[in-house]
Order: C-alpha cells, then structure tokens, then sequence
C-alpha cells in the first residue's frame, strides 16, 4: 500500500481544487484535481493524456496567476491518477552561497 511510505500526514481534500500541471519549459500544461496532500507530496487525478508527465519534473500551479508553485517529480501514475513528490530547495547550498556573497562584500 502506497500510504505505508509517507514522510508526513496527508489532508483529503473534501472541495478538490482544480489546478494545473506545467512542463519547467512552459510547453505543456494539464488541468488536475487534487485529491489529497502533504507537505512533501500530493496525489493528483489528471485531466487528459498523462504522457506528459514522462518529463518526470514539472511545476504544481496552485494559483491561476502562478504565482504560487510547487516544484514535483512524478513518483507513481494509476491511470488518471498521479502521486508526486515535491522537490525543495537545497537549503544548504543557498546558505553557502549567501555566506560567499557576504564574504565577497566585506572584501
């Protein structure tokens, strides 16, 4: 059972809300429902050909402007159904790079 595996708890969604699915190239874009979510993933139901999703990362748009995103990669597909991890930032490597930056200044 997938559920055995989760980082952190998920929330059913009980109002799913339409959302997108968008390439990091911009040269796709898919309409989805999200059926549950975490912090570190989600389980989506994708309207349309998921073949797209090959691409393995692609941006979860949770705003109509974009403005708000999430970063994924594809961990499962089950027909419409998709299970997605989201992909965080290298907190380490921004904080060394902020330290070279403040060093670079106080030269």
């Amino acid at each position: 059972m997938r559920g055995e595996h989760r980082k952190a708890p998920r929330v059913q969604m009980e109002h799913s809300p339409t959302v997108n699915l968008m390439g990091v190239d911009g040269t796709w874009r898919r309409s989805c429902v999200i059926q549950d979510i975490s912090d570190t993933g989600a389980k989506l139901e994708v309207e349309g050909p998921v073949n797209v999703l090959q691409a393995r990362e692609f941006f979860l748009l949770l705003s109509s402007t974009g403005l708000a995103f999430r970063r994924c990669e594809l961990v499962w597909i089950d027909g419409a159904q998709v299970g997605v991890r989201f992909v965080a930032k290298d907190v380490k490597k921004l904080k060394k790079r902020a330290k070279s930056e403040d060093s670079k200044v106080e030269s």
